[in-house]
């Protein structure tokens, strides 16, 4: 793992100020659909197709992960 950190950390070294940001962009929006998916896979072990939400109720699941 620390092979890996210190060739990441290199790679950010090499990067312009508008490459960083333009990977970052990438890099948050990557974390947000692992973020996604995992609320899906979540509700569906816990929920059954008949199952229903009030929005709020929909709002909280997803807020608490």
């Amino acid at each position: 793992m620390d092979a890996l950190r210190t060739r990441f950390y290199q790679l950010i070294e090499q990067l312009t100020e508008e490459e960083l940001s333009q990977a970052w962009d990438v890099v948050y929006e990557l974390h947000c659909d692992v973020q996604v998916l995992e609320a899906i896979k979540e509700v569906k072990r816990s929920h059954q197709p008949w199952d229903t939400l009030t929005y709020e109720e929909a709002m909280r699941l997803v807020s608490s992960k």
